[in-house]
């Protein structure tokens, strides 16, 4: 059996002999030109496990080379060597469809990584994608739905898995983003490699370094012996960024050094050492406006989001929903029980909005299991009292504001959102508590949520705001206003907070979850709120 043939494309001879020698030594047959015409005539004559080329030659740029293989040679993995510092080549490069690159001076050992990862690419045995057709994706995906939306993701899916750029996940809270990145791990070269999840949010600050970098025995107190970090631990491997915006400034420095040196330094060591990572961040803020706030720096945004990969809301592929509700009950009754979904409880769930998405659709079938009397779910089980339909809420807002003979100014809703919240919380059955919703979603523009009380600029049980004084109202319908607007809000936020941390049993962590913030935020607040554990 013939040994992999590899394409050397690169104008310094010096170089060309390096390359040659150390792909010998690793087993591997060798081609090698100085330009792009010699480059075109080979692959016109011989296909080839990876081409590596220089991105600066005689006869053009090598950018242009990853394109022609790219649409022509699908199959085969390209990368390119770039000057030292121009992160801006690496990064337009692997937009065009790289799958790697190497920074000059070339380091052998992150050189014969890259090409062993190649190797391992193209013995995956990936579908080509040559054809018009769209590519059919492995069976092990685990983002189901059969949805166009979903189709596509999971043939972008496909297409990103032959690639070692970075991938941007972006998406509402509870569409599935940690899934997709996973999919993504399983169908690469890397997939026998660890593949690390960690929430940026959940870290404090003072322990972000020791935690992503490893730290040496004494580095501080308390470090008895020498630990891994994050990148250590995926090594080879996949590391995802979840909540990646959550970031402090000063991480984002030493991270954005890590991802162009891939090297990292544990606290307290006096060296670095070369770390091999694929890296996918994700998050459901938007990080282009967390640029232009100066809250993300903007040199890591472009190094992060080479690639992004989008995540549909559930409310625009309601196809899916008897899919997923399938397999989420499949998981949730126990083996021999049998647990169907009623048509009138289908409909239900079709017509609702799902600010969570599929995690809130989780924590509906999972309560209603717990009401159930049946072996078949009604719509009294679902318990949707907040499920309006996208639109309803901005609807029934912007008709109280039209009966008050005025129109919705800007910020309108977002304040009537604050007031219709600081309504007193619907009772709830106490063994069994409500399906958790992301507090960003109370927090959005999106109208396509309404939660208690929104059905009209303030809640049913609202008295301290939506007292309406009657002659007023006779005359122009107006609203007695708090005194102070902002200890108003403060008590709003602190009751809500308070109810997140009561149902969690002040489990910080799960109540940030719950709330849809982070856990830096959710401290902060309790904070300036002066929210303490009881004792």
């Amino acid at each position: 059996m013939s040994s992999p043939r590899i394409l050397v494309v690169d104008d310094e001879a010096d170089l060309r002999e390096l390359l040659e020698i150390t792909f010998i030594k690793m087993g591997l047959d060798i081609d090698s030109t100085d330009t792009l015409s010699g480059a075109r005539a080979y692959l016109e004559r011989q296909s080839y496990a990876m081409v590596l080329t220089d991105m600066r030659l005689p006869d053009g740029l090598g950018i242009e080379l990853v394109r022609e293989v790219t649409a022509a040679h699908r199959n085969t993995p390209i990368a390119v060597i770039t000057a030292f510092g121009s992160a801006d080549n690496a990064v337009a490069a692997l937009k065009a469809g790289a799958f790697d690159y190497l920074s000059k001076p070339v380091r052998l050992d992150q050189l014969r990584r890259m090409v062993q990862s190649a190797l391992r690419l193209n013995e995956t045995g990936t579908p080509s994608l040559k054809s018009d057709a769209a590519p059919q994706p492995t069976p092990a995906l685990r983002l189901i739905g059969e949805s166009a939306a979903m189709r596509d993701v999971r043939a972008q899916i496909v297409r990103l898995a032959r690639s070692m750029a970075p991938v941007a996940i972006t998406g509402e809270s509870g569409t599935g983003k940690e899934l997709a990145a996973r999919d993504i791990h399983a169908q690469s070269a890397r997939a026998d490699k660890p593949f690390v999840a960690v929430n940026c949010g959940a870290i404090p600050e003072s322990l972000m370094e020791a935690e992503f970098f490893g730290y040496r025995k004494g580095a501080f107190t308390g470090a008895n012996d020498d630990r891994d970090g994050f990148f250590q631990a995926a090594n080879g491997g996949t590391l995802l960024l979840d909540e990646v915006a959550d970031l402090p400034l000063a991480m984002q420095v030493k991270l954005l050094r890590a991802i162009q040196e891939r090297r990292v330094r544990k606290v307290g060591a006096t060296s670095e050492e070369p770390v091999d990572v694929r890296l996918v961040s994700a998050t459901h803020q938007n990080l282009a406006e967390c640029v232009e706030r100066g809250k993300f720096r903007q040199d890591l945004y472009y190094r992060l989001n080479v690639i992004e990969l989008h995540l549909p809301p559930l409310r625009d592929r309601r196809d899916d929903i008897g899919l997923l509700a399938a397999g989420i009950l499949a998981r949730f009754v126990p083996p021999g029980e049998q647990v169907s979904i009623s048509p009138e409880a289908m409909e239900a769930l079709c017509s609702h909005g799902f600010p969570g998405n599929v995690r809130e659709l989780e924590n509906i079938l999972e309560r209603a299991l717990a009401f159930a009397n049946s072996g078949s779910l009604q719509p009294s089980d679902l318990g949707l009292r907040f499920g309006a339909p996208a639109g309803t809420a901005s609807a029934t807002i912007s008709a109280t504001a039209s009966a008050n003979g005025s129109s919705a100014a800007p910020g309108f809703a977002s304040l009537a959102t604050a007031v219709a919240e600081s309504a007193p919380p619907v009772a709830h059955t106490p063994t069994v508590p409500p399906a958790p919703r992301p507090y960003s979603a109370y927090e959005s523009d999106d109208a396509s949520y309404a939660p208690p009380g929104r059905a009209g600029f303030a809640g049913a049980g609202d008295t301290s705001m939506a007292t309406t004084n009657s002659q007023a109202g006779a005359d122009q319908g107006a609203l007695t206003l708090p005194l102070n607007l902002p200890e108003h809000l403060d008590s709003v936020e602190r009751r809500i907070i308070l109810q997140a941390l009561a149902r969690t049993g002040f489990n910080r962590t799960q109540a940030a979850e719950l709330l849809g913030i982070s856990f830096r935020q959710l401290r902060y607040r309790m904070q300036r709120l002066e929210i303490s554990e009881p004792e």
